[in-house]
């Protein structure tokens, strides 16, 4: 037994790397990252009610902020009037903002909770009003910038389909 293994003994060892190598490989594909957290949101469904409504009442207010009024020269009467009562109107029922990429139906609730309700406003949002809506915005922080809103919101409020079409890809 020892001949044959004073003889084989390169080929023993070549065959115990492989085998090791395998039993590494096989180890390493069968382990899976698991999730065993049940760790849960007090706003999540099946919360016991006390938790989700001291929740709700123990949060911030949403910020509210006064509809900018819309002054137009000349607003006494004839078109000057009409183009001020047309702007209104469309203040006050606000843009889809659903158009903007990124933002889906909860986000623009939440933009109209905060009193964002048309492209005008988010196109003229400056660097300290982007910080001050992104900071309220929770899970959805960042996306002003990385889904670029103020452009998208700029073209959209110009009526620029075309160049929002080319940029940002079809509403």
């Amino acid at each position: 037994m020892s001949e044959l293994l004073a003889e084989n003994w390169i080929l023993l060892a070549i065959a115990l790397i492989i085998g090791l190598v395998v039993a590494w490989y096989l180890f390493r594909s069968n382990r899976r990252t698991r999730v065993t957290g049940t760790r849960t949101d007090v706003l999540d469904e099946g919360a016991e009610r006390a938790q989700r409504n001291s929740a709700l009442v123990d949060s911030p207010p949403a910020a509210a902020r006064e509809p900018e009024q819309v002054v137009t020269p000349g607003a006494v009467g004839g078109a000057g009037a009409a183009v001020s009562a047309a702007a209104d109107a469309s203040q006050a029922k606000g843009d889809d903002l659903t158009r903007i990429k990124g933002v889906g139906p909860k986000l623009a609730a939440s933009l109209r909770d905060l009193g964002v309700t048309s492209f005008s406003q988010i196109a003229s949002w400056d660097e300290a009003e982007i910080d001050r809506i992104d900071a309220r915005l929770g899970r959805f922080q960042g996306r002003i910038r990385r889904d670029d809103w103020t452009g998208q919101a700029r073209l959209l409020a110009e009526g620029d389909t075309d160049g929002f079409a080319r940029k940002y890809g079809r509403a």
